[in-house]
């Protein structure tokens, strides 16, 4: 017994009365209101509730259905929520008709080079504002971010463009000044299965942005984002960012096969970043596009005003212009597939 399916008329005392029952057994519980259904699903050890603890269950005034899941993951599978899954940043929907793309700098460098930027990329139409405040790299000698300076700057260039800000969490130790600078956390690639720091995030009260791994599978992708919501924060969304293969044309190799899979599998929105995906400025645009075609319901992309000068991945950051030309392609490439943006 995974998920519980309630009719809309379920009083708040059954449901008082079903949470309770779960709890005596040592079970966790998350309540999802949907548009016709109420659903109820069960986090644990879902073995340990027998045949007849289930029938009592079924019985109860305003219990509809009780099923069991076989997927790992429940809270994010398609069985728990039906409808996909909208969360509201600042009035800006991702996962609905409108498809938001997330634009600015790999790494916060200094006030002056992200405010022009930032007010760039909200000229062409960007959403968000992205940038890293502390930065992930493989070498210790590489720039390593200005940190909380960083979240500073980010916050001074939203207040001025009115673009939300999205930025990398990689210390647990760091979630309390990110997220009062910060309206969407992201977890990078190589933090995906930090799973202290996915529980982390799911005690927040902020939408989490969440990149596959390296070389993760779709289940494994999946299972973090349990951890998150396992944890009560349910606004989560997965961000294909390019695994690792055996090619090396590219940085990585961008699965866009796995947002249609997504989308099966779960409600949860799909951000596409065709920035880390390609590795190369040259190749950002067509991805992009496709990744619009495929049912991405958000892009990521690097702009920097100087490439050539940039910190951190110079070489995969398109220019402004660029930026510009590559919003208006994909206006057309959304209307196509019934979409906006």
């Amino acid at each position: 017994m995974d998920i519980i399916v309630l009719k809309p008329d379920t009083p708040e005392e059954n449901i008082r009365h079903i949470l309770k029952k779960l709890q005596s057994r040592g079970l966790k519980a998350t309540v999802s209101h949907g548009t016709e259904r109420t659903i109820v699903g069960v986090i644990g050890d879902t073995s340990k509730i027998t045949e007849e603890e289930e029938d009592a269950i079924r019985a109860t005034t305003g219990v509809e259905n009780v099923v069991r899941i076989l997927k790992p993951y429940k809270l994010a599978s398609r069985e728990f929520r039906k409808e996909n899954t909208e969360i509201n940043v600042k009035g800006c929907i991702i996962g609905g008709k409108k498809i938001p793309v997330m634009a600015g700098p790999c790494a916060v460098e200094n006030r002056t080079i992200l405010t022009t930027i930032a007010e760039k990329v909200k000229e062409a139409g960007a959403s968000f504002l992205r940038g890293g405040a502390y930065k992930p790299r493989t070498s210790p000698y590489a720039f390593q971010g200005l940190g909380e300076e960083g979240l500073r700057y980010l916050s001074e260039a939203s207040k001025k463009t009115g673009l939300p800000v999205i930025t990398e969490i990689m210390d647990p130790r760091d979630i309390d000044v990110i997220a009062e600078y910060t309206d969407i956390i992201q977890i990078g690639a190589r933090n995906m299965q930090n799973f202290r720091l996915l529980l982390e995030v799911g005690s927040v009260n902020k939408p989490v942005l969440l990149k596959r791994g390296l070389s993760a599978t779709i289940k494994e992708w999946l299972m973090s984002a349990e951890y998150i919501m396992s944890g009560g924060n349910q606004n989560v969304m997965l961000c294909e960012r390019g695994i690792r293969t055996f090619e090396t044309a590219t940085r990585n190799t961008l699965d866009l096969s796995a947002v249609p899979v997504l989308k099966q599998l779960t409600h949860l929105p799909v951000v596409v970043d065709p920035s880390h995906g390609v590795g190369k400025w040259g190749l950002v645009a067509p991805m992009a596009k496709a990744a619009v075609a495929a049912g991405a319901d958000a892009l990521i992309i690097e702009v920097h005003t100087n490439p050539e000068e940039a910190l951190s991945d110079g070489e995969q950051s398109l220019k402004p212009e660029m930026f510009i030309q590559l919003m208006k392609e994909l206006k057309l490439v959304a209307q196509a597939v019934g979409r906006e943006i």
